[in-house]
């Protein structure tokens, strides 16, 4: 799942070597904040938080086989 996650990312964004993506695993909870360069974070939001929205229901969908859930966070 973070390997989808770098790859939907960095075809996003303008500057891919500064994809940074941090997983934080608990019981039945894995959170993943991802860092992008800050001139990059408005395409990976995208228009009224669409591309993110996106991104949060493809992660929702791989991530029900597993039966845990996922949350992804933009960090500055």
């Amino acid at each position: 799942m973070k390997e989808l996650i770098n790859r939907i990312a960095k075809a996003l964004v303008d500057y891919p070597d500064q994809v940074s993506l941090n997983e934080i695993k608990g019981h039945r909870l894995v959170v993943y904040e991802l860092k992008v360069a800050k001139s990059d974070i408005g395409k990976i939001i995208g228009k009224q938080g669409r591309n993110a929205d996106a991104i949060r229901t493809i992660l929702k969908a791989v991530a029900g086989k597993t039966r845990k859930q996922v949350l992804l966070e933009m960090v500055e």
